[in-house]
């Protein structure tokens, strides 16, 4: 079994939260879901960077508000000090869209609150795993409505967004940035999730308006 392609076999899963119950029930849930394993967990921040590092999972769930240590910094250690690094997935109470901009800023990938449905939280696993990025709608909706005009893309999904704004396929997109076609879907499914848009035509629209702002039209 190899990291490289975690979709291939089972994504490997390592778990955060100072709670144990809720570390219980996330194992409980997740372990149930074909296609996931759950190989470790932690209760703080010194026991995760150590087991992080000798298990070496594709993708670590992490409680933000935690004792001690809070899992945005902790997101950033890991990301930093691990090799291969694991994906990183925040799973939190709080909705505030300061923490869950620093939570991407730190390297998370994706933001999902602790009340959302278990299948938004497999969800998100995948689309991280995938190498796309995922927020809960309701996290989505409040940040965009409390930030900047423009929206908080990774730079590899502004590329994307540029290039759609240009009218180039997502197969034309893969050629262009040496990505696989399914892994540029990928990016466009987490650009809709961001932008609290549902269909690819309204996508495109958006694309094509805002040209200007991702280099589109440079």
């Amino acid at each position: 079994m190899t990291n490289a392609t975690p979709s291939a076999a089972s994504i490997r899963l390592f778990l955060v939260d100072d709670h144990p119950l809720v570390r219980d029930g996330l194992r409980a849930r997740l372990g149930a879901v074909p296609g996931l394993e759950v190989v470790g967990e932690a209760g703080g921040a010194d026991e995760a960077l150590a087991l992080v590092g000798t298990l070496a999972p594709d993708l670590v769930l992490m409680d933000v508000g935690m004792k001690g240590m809070n899992g945005i910094e902790l997101a950033a250690l890991l990301l930093a000090r691990c090799e291969p690094a694991p994906h990183v997935v925040m799973l939190s109470m709080y909705d505030n869209p300061e923490y869950v901009q620093k939570a991407l800023q730190a390297g998370a990938r994706g933001y999902v609150l602790k009340d959302a449905p278990a299948a938004e939280i497999v969800a998100a696993i995948e689309a991280v795993s995938a190498g796309g990025t995922f927020l809960s709608p309701a996290v989505s909706k409040k940040l965009f409505r409390n930030q900047a005009p423009r929206p908080l893309l990774t730079p590899r999904e502004s590329e994307i967004l540029a290039a759609l704004g240009r009218g180039e396929s997502s197969k034309q997109i893969a050629r262009e940035l040496g990505l696989s076609v399914r892994t540029v879907e990928a990016h466009r499914q987490s650009i809709k999730r961001r932008l609290g848009i549902e269909g690819q035509a309204e996508l495109i629209k958006y694309a094509v308006e805002h040209a200007r702002e991702f280099g589109a039209g440079e």
